[in-house]
């Protein structure tokens, strides 16, 4: 985890990160987020991790990766116990344009690729989820940021930023060619075990299934449903839940929208 202390901007133009900012219910999330990376891999088998280990290094050794960053923005009141959301609690995330190259369709934490003016992955993810989302980035206590995750697929090293504000404002769909949906889900959705299950792209990766979160409107999987289960493991806030409820991805999307979720 890599941690700054005060707000705004330092006199190299970095946007600083604040963790005594965090409410006290968001502490076991900002207190044990270098914990993240290893949660996120505990639930992939040997030949998976070793697959994603390798096509990092090929990506690093002939640059084909890019740099990237996603805005993980929990809302709700400061007051609250460790350990003990508040009911009002949510995190915002968005489904990305059926039309776009990487991840068509895919519900994900607002974010992107760094571009050069950024001092740094929180700019990004601030400059990223305004550009998404229309949030305004001073209403954001930037927090804390998560070692760098490799998504093979797009060829990204990722870097996660952890944010809360108490009233982030109005949010919505900025651009339609990239963003299909823009929601503040409910963080109960992602505790309550009857909306989780988990999801494998075909059959030949069946053996990979990853955690998801089926709700109202979108089906969380991949990358993002995998790092909001690791905040729930290491948080401590994750319910027991049905582990062998294993399904493919297209029979998981059908389910979308059927009622299981948002509880």
């Amino acid at each position: 985890m890599s941690v700054s202390a005060g707000d705004g901007a330092d006199a190299r133009g970095a946007v600083a990160i604040s963790p005594e900012a965090s409410p006290p219910w968001l502490r076991p999330l900002v207190d044990n987020l270098h914990r993240v990376p290893a949660a996120f891999r505990s639930r992939l088998p040997a030949d998976a991790l070793a697959w994603m280990a390798a096509a990092g290094a090929r990506a690093r050794v002939s640059g084909a990766s890019r740099d990237a960053a996603v805005l993980m923005l929990f809302s709700g009141p400061h007051t609250g116990t460790a350990g003990a959301p508040p009911a009002d609690v949510d995190l915002l995330v968005t489904v990305r344009a059926d039309s776009l190259r990487h991840h068509a369709g895919q519900a994900a934490f607002p974010g992107g690729a760094t571009d050069a003016e950024d001092s740094g992955p929180v700019a990004t993810a601030l400059r990223e989820a305004r550009e998404e989302t229309g949030v305004d980035p001073q209403r954001l206590r930037p927090l804390a940021t998560v070692e760098r995750l490799y998504i093979a697929p797009s060829g990204f090293h990722v870097v996660p930023v952890l944010a809360y504000s108490p009233d982030p404002g109005p949010v919505s769909v900025v651009d339609t060619a990239e963003t299909a949906i823009v929601s503040r889900v409910p963080l109960s959705a992602f505790l309550n075990p009857q909306n989780r299950l988990m999801v494998y792209r075909d059959a030949r990766t069946r053996r990979w299934a990853g955690p998801a979160f089926l709700l109202n409107e979108m089906l969380v999987w991949g990358f993002t449903g995998q790092v909001i289960s690791a905040m729930l493991d290491v948080a401590g806030w994750a319910r027991p839940w049905d582990t062998t409820d294993v399904r493919a991805l297209d029979e998981a999307m059908t389910l979308v929208g059927e009622g299981r979720g948002r509880r």
